[in-house]
Parts: C-alpha cells; structure tokens; sequence
C-alpha cells in the first residue's frame, strides 16, 4: 500500500491519495505524455481501496486535462498543453493551416532586455531582471491576424531567441522545450495601443479580441504574453463535451 508523503495527503479521503499519487507522479514526469499509466487493477491493489475508488480519482483527473482514458486500453498521460477539460493552448499557424490559409510572420522585437516591473512580477523576476522579449505580427494570407507581445522566463527556455520565429511559432517550441503544468489567461474586448494598431493595420478606436496568458511549469514562469487580435477578422472558436 502507498504510505503519504504529507499528513494532509494521510487524512484525505481514499480518492484523493490515489489521485494525489498520479498526479504528483505526472509533475515529477514518471509517465511522460502518451504514456500508459498503472491501470485501474494495479491502483485497486496499491492503495487497498474499491474500483468505483479508482475510478473517481481517474475521472477527476480526467476532467482536470491530466490523463486521457480510452475504452479498452487504459489510462495515459496527457499532453502538456491540455489544461483542464476544454481549455487547449493551439499554435496559431496550425489554426490558420488548417482552415485552407496561409500563414506567415514578421519578427518586429526579438531581443534580451530589461523586463518593466509589472511583467517581472508576473514572471516571478525580480524587477529589472532580464528577460527575453519578442514582438511578432501573424499574418493569414498577408493579413495581419494577431499582435503576439511575448516575455520569456531565460531560466525556462534558454535558447528561446536562437529560434527563426518567420518558420515556427513561439507557442510550438515552447510546447517543445518548455510543457507547462498551468496556465491563466483572461479575455477581454479593448482597444489596440497605438503601435498594435499600426501592425495590425486597424484604427485606434478598433474593437480587438485581447487575450493575455500566462504559463508556468511545476518551478517557475515561463511564459507572459499578450495577444491582440483584430475584432472583425477574427473567432475565438471552442467546443465542449458534457
């Protein structure tokens, strides 16, 4: 039987040790994504506790974008990017491409410099430390879409300025190098400051789609970034599965 690392983890309730267990197991990369986990049988045997058990603390899991289980095969790691249930951080080219467009980038900023003190706190820095910055305008056939103004943590992903931003997007080697465990994000109808709107070729009083996220391993923030999308050629799209 699995003895708790915490007394906390020793008085919770039997489904929360078991998924207390797996998901400790997930952070510290005991099943990388993909991976076949211990299946309902070997967690019934561990933790000395009934399926029906098992199962809640795996369907909570599986709520929470954790693990992915399938009839027949059994329960597997998810992917790093999924975040909860119906949150999924997408790379924009692969959004574009596969509507039948074409996308392209134009690297404005891409440089080391001194984080302003908001975005250092909201990297966990201190402030003026250095951080990486880029500024990156995409395009879908030659329109600009999206303004992407993007802070790197240099502890989470060093090379990340090595990287030809017109061929791959900062959301795909990060995915890559840097899989996060969380992430937060808000959404909000605003107006572009007066440099996004020159990029995205739009007027100061137009209604753009701003997103603004953060990322952030079991260590450490990654990633803080801001995108603006302009209101009339752009859908924030989504599904949801009951």
């Amino acid at each position: 039987m699995a003895r708790a690392g915490t007394s906390s983890v020793a008085t919770a309730a039997p489904y929360q040790r078991v998924k207390h267990w797996l998901k400790d197991g997930l952070a510290r990369g005991r099943w990388a994504p993909g991976v076949l986990m211990p299946s309902e049988s070997e967690l019934v045997a561990r933790f000395g506790v009934s399926r029906m058990t098992v199962g809640r603390a795996l369907n909570e899991l599986q709520a929470e974008g954790l693990v992915e289980r399938r009839q027949g095969q059994g329960t597997f790691a998810a992917e790093r990017h999924r975040v909860a249930s119906q949150l999924r951080i997408r790379d924009l080219h692969e959004e574009i491409e596969s509507g039948g467009h074409a996308h392209d980038a134009l690297v404005v900023i891409a440089r080391e410099e001194p984080a302003p003190a908001a975005i250092a706190g909201r990297l966990g820095l201190a402030a003026q430390a250095r951080a990486f910055h880029t500024l990156i305008v995409h395009r879908r056939d030659g329109q600009p879409l999206q303004c992407e103004d993007r802070w790197v943590n240099p502890a989470a992903a060093p090379d990340y300025l090595d990287v030809d931003f017109t061929r791959t997007t900062p959301t795909h080697h990060l995915l890559q190098v840097a899989p996060f465990w969380s992430a937060d994000y808000r959404i909000e109808a605003a107006h572009p400051t007066p440099l996004e709107a020159r990029l995205l070729g739009v007027g100061m009083r137009e209604a753009c789609l701003v997103i603004e996220r953060r990322t952030r391993d079991r260590q450490r923030c990654i990633t803080v970034a801001r995108l603006v999308h302009p209101g009339s050629r752009y859908t924030l799209e989504g599904e949801f599965n009951p």
